[in-house]
C-alpha cells in the first residue's frame, strides 16, 4: 500500500459497485502502526511516515459521501512493536518487546480505541483480533469501554476474556452447517500466508475460491478473502488472477450471492443453493451448480412450490420445469455455462417450502 496513491474516493465507489454496504479498514494491526492520528504511541502514519497525514479521515469522509458504512479493525492484543503487547515471552524476538501486557492495555489499546471511536464519527463495526493468551475478564473490561461511545457498533467475537460480541469469524474453514443463531464469516488466505511471504506459492485455485464463496453463502455466511500485499503495496498476481475471475463470474451471478441468504434445501447432490426474497415477499431460489448433468435433466429435491419462472441466468436462457414425484425436473442445455458454477433461478409462488429428505435406511 502506497500512500501517495490513496483514492478513498475511488475505494468507496468500487466497493459501492461491487454491492457492499460497509467497509473496514486495518486502523492497526499486530506490527502496532496505527494508520491514524493516535496520541498514544509515535509509531503511526503521522510521526512515522514521509506522508505524515492521517489515512482514516479521507476515507471516513468519502464514506459519508456515498453513504457507505465504515469499520475499523483493531489488534488489541497481539503488538509486535510496544513493549507489553506480546504477551507470551517466548514469542519475543527483540528486548524491547518486553514489557507489562496491563500497561500496554492502558497506555496504548484503550486510548487508542476511545481515539477510534470518538474521532470519527459513527463507527459500524469493530473487528477486534489477537486477544492473545492472557486476555482475561478485568483486561477485556478496559476495552469493552469505550465501546459506549457507540452503541450500535458490531463487534466479533475475538476481544477474549469470554466476550462473545456479535458475530463469529472461523478462521480458515468453513462450518460444516453454518453458525446457528449466529451472524458470521469465514476468514481466508487465497494461499497459506496472511501476510505476504515470496516463496509461498499454494494457492488455492479459482474453483476452491468461488466454490467456497457459494458454499459460505449458501449456509448464511459471509466471505472474507485476504490478499498479501507486497512490501511496495502491489497484489500479487495469483491473487490478481484469481479475483478477476471470480469477478467475471460475479458480473453475471452476483444477484444469487449479493444480499442473498442461506439454503431451503437440507441437501443437494450436484451443488448449493442460495435464497433471495423481495420486498414484496416474492422469492427466488438460486441452484449453483457444480455438477452439471449429463443427461440434460437436474432434479430439484423436496422443493413443494410451484415455479413462475426458470432462468439460466447466463445468458438469461429461459427453462422448462416439471413437477415430479418428489420435487421438479429442469431441462439444461448440454454444456454448463460455467466451468465451476452454472447458476439457475427459480421464482417460485410463496414462502419456500422444501421436504426434508426421507431417512436413508439403517442396513
Amino acid at each position: 500500500f502506497n500512500p501517495v496513491d490513496f483514492d478513498p474516493e475511488a475505494w468507496v465507489l468500487l466497493a459501492k459497485q461491487a454491492g457492499m454496504k460497509y467497509m473496514v479498514i486495518t486502523a492497526k494491526h499486530h506490527d502496532g502502526f496505527a494508520l491514524f492520528d493516535t496520541k498514544a504511541s509515535d509509531w503511526n502514519v503521522i510521526e512515522a511516515t514521509p506522508y505524515g497525514k492521517d489515512l482514516l479521515t479521507p476515507l471516513v469522509e468519502a464514506c459519508r459521501r456515498h453513504d457507505m458504512r465504515l469499520g475499523f479493525y483493531y489488534s488489541e492484543g497481539n503488538d509486535w512493536y510496544h513493549p507489553g503487547g506480546i504477551v507470551r515471552r517466548k514469542q519475543l524476538w527483540d528486548d524491547a518487546q518486553d514489557g507489562d501486557f496491563d500497561r500496554y492495555l492502558d497506555e496504548v489499546a484503550a486510548p487508542q480505541l476511545r481515539e477510534l471511536l470518538t474521532n470519527y464519527g459513527d463507527v459500524a463495526v469493530l473487528w477486534w483480533d489477537g486477544p492473545g493468551y492472557t486476555m482475561d475478564r478485568d483486561r477485556a473490561d478496559k476495552l469493552m469501554a469505550p465501546l459506549a461511545l457507540q452503541p450500535n457498533i458490531i463487534t466479533n467475537n475475538r476481544l477474549g476474556g469470554g466476550f462473545r460480541g456479535d458475530t463469529d469469524p472461523p478462521e480458515q474453514r468453513i462450518p460444516a452447517t453454518g453458525i446457528e443463531g449466529r451472524d458470521w464469516e469465514t476468514c481466508m488466505t487465497m494461499n497459506d500466508t496472511w501476510g505476504y511471504k515470496s516463496y509461498d506459492d499454494n494457492w488455492k485455485s479459482t474453483e476452491t475460491l468461488l466454490r467456497n464463496l457459494i458454499d459460505i453463502v449458501s449456509k448464511g455466511g459471509n466471505f472474507l478473502l485476504n490478499v498479501g500485499p507486497t512490501a511496495d503495496g502491489r497484489i500479487p498476481e495469483p491473487s490478481v488472477e484469481r479475483l478477476l475471475e471470480i469477478g467475471a463470474w460475479m458480473e453475471v451471478n452476483g444477484e444469487a450471492i449479493h444480499g442473498a441468504t442461506a439454503s431451503r434445501f437440507p441437501h443437494l447432490p450436484w451443488g448449493r443453493s442460495t435464497t433471495r426474497v423481495d420486498q414484496a415477499g416474492r422469492a427466488t431460489l438460486y441452484l449453483h451448480v457444480f455438477d452439471w448433468p449429463e443427461d440434460g435433466l437436474l432434479h430439484v429435491p423436496g422443493l413443494r412450490n410451484d415455479i413462475r419462472n426458470a432462468t439460466l441466468l447466463s445468458g438469461a436462457v429461459p427453462l422448462t420445469a416439471t413437477r415430479a414425484d418428489d420435487g421438479w425436473l429442469l431441462e439444461v442445455p448440454a454444456n454448463a455455462p460455467h466451468p465451476i458454477a452454472s447458476v439457475i433461478a427459480l421464482e417460485i409462488e410463496g414462502v419456500p417450502d422444501v421436504a426434508a429428505p426421507e431417512a436413508e435406511a439403517v442396513p
